[in-house]
């Protein structure tokens, strides 16, 4: 395993992207030069692009048990989150309705920024805490639910420690008491099973280069009936929900990518379990002194791994293990240029050192056990030879 020490070899940031699939990036090629016709237009070429992405849709609707009519392509999660709360809140101003918009405190940057904004414009928006396990208190929703709120948006799965949500617990709460519910599940479609039905959801955001696909494409499921306020304009594509010529080749390879985690889902899901738990046992058995798990492990994402080490700071981590030729994190590839503690982490109620001594590891169809014991062994030296260093 020396040429390790030269070149990328394992890549253990799957939750900030993964590789297209080899199958996907064929589709997205052949897509390119065979059927590159628009879908709206009414000759064949237009019409066998038409087929394709209808295809497309379908898939990511059968992924959500839901209808293909339902479902409305995006440029990705951080589109489809921003047009679920401006969609919304801006058609509940204009009915004259709430304007109380309830997110937590650990939602992804597309969902927090989307709302910080929203509040500027006037509209009243509620945070909800989260527990050390990185859970929402039901208790305090619902008390903000009996006060009347138009949409509650928490994600399915968190991005940074992989915490899986009560949702279908939290969209029946919002059922009960009148409001939308939308969730963020960028982290765990095409990897858990989503029933968008059972699950209460109104709105539902899914990406494409989280399940192996291209960048640049991703879905928002949109219940029937619902009617969002749209600020596109231009061709009526997507039923004007998302104006502008498709994505064809994207879109192609995301119906690809959804198939594939369709029929592999339940292995692929029991293989990683495994292996991120020989992970956490390795490193737990192999570095000395204190280490931490960040969220909860009984409800967490099979290929999530957040670890703290208390006294070290896991930037100097991170450039360690990259001169092994091993990809990790520090939290969410969105945030990866500030300097400023995990906000999740923080929401959990680490002090900001524990929070910056952290790292995320998630693993993913290139995973293997030899690169678990590679990073083991790596990983484990650092930190010793780190805190021995500062003693």
């Amino acid at each position: 395993m020396s040429d390790k020490q030269n070149k990328q070899l394992v890549y253990m940031d799957h939750s900030a992207t993964t590789p297209v699939d080899k199958r996907v990036a064929d589709v997205v090629y052949e897509t390119m030069l065979r059927h590159w016709g628009n879908p709206s237009s009414k000759y064949t070429r237009g019409g066998e692009a038409k087929v394709i992405l209808e295809q497309a849709r379908e898939r990511v609707a059968e992924m959500l048990h839901a209808t293909p009519a339902e479902v409305y392509f995006m440029s990705g999660g951080t589109e489809a989150d921003n047009l679920a709360l401006y969609g919304v809140m801006y058609r509940a101003r204009e009915k004259g309705v709430s304007e109380t918009l309830v997110t937590t405190a650990f939602e992804h940057s597309a969902v927090l920024k989307t709302a910080e904004f929203l509040k500027k414009e006037g509209f009243h928006v509620v945070f909800l805490p989260i527990d050390k396990g990185g859970f929402v208190d039901l208790d305090v929703l619902e008390h903000e639910l009996k006060k009347g709120v138009s949409l509650v948006s928490v994600m399915h799965v968190n991005n940074e420690i992989g915490t899986i949500q009560p949702i279908e617990t939290i969209g029946r709460l919002c059922q009960d008491y009148g409001s939308l519910f939308h969730t963020d599940a960028v982290q765990s479609f095409g990897k858990l099973p989503i029933d968008a039905g059972s699950v209460h959801a109104d709105l539902l955001s899914c990406s494409s280069h989280k399940i192996y696909g291209p960048k640049g494409v991703g879905a928002l499921f949109v219940r029937k009936g619902l009617n969002l306020r749209s600020f596109a304009r231009g061709g009526g594509q997507e039923k004007g929900v998302r104006t502008g010529t498709e994505n064809m080749p994207g879109i192609a390879g995301f119906g690809e990518a959804v198939q594939l985690c369709f029929e592999e889902m339940k292995t692929e899901n029991d293989r990683l379990g495994k292996l991120r738990d020989r992970l956490w046992s390795g490193l737990q058995e192999k570095i000395e002194g204190e280490v931490l798990l960040n969220g909860s492990m009984e409800n967490r994402l099979g290929a999530n791994l957040n670890i703290a080490f208390p006294g070290l700071e896991g930037e100097s981590l991170l450039m360690s293990l990259d001169m092994d030729g091993i990809a990790v994190s520090t939290g969410s590839a969105c945030s990866s240029g500030s300097d400023k503690p995990s906000h999740v982490l923080l929401a959990l109620g680490l002090d900001e050192r524990t929070a910056q001594s952290s790292l995320r590891l998630t693993l993913g169809r290139s995973t293997t056990e030899e690169d678990i014991a590679y990073v083991i062994e790596k990983l484990s030296g650092h930190v010793n030879r780190f805190r021995a260093m500062a003693f």
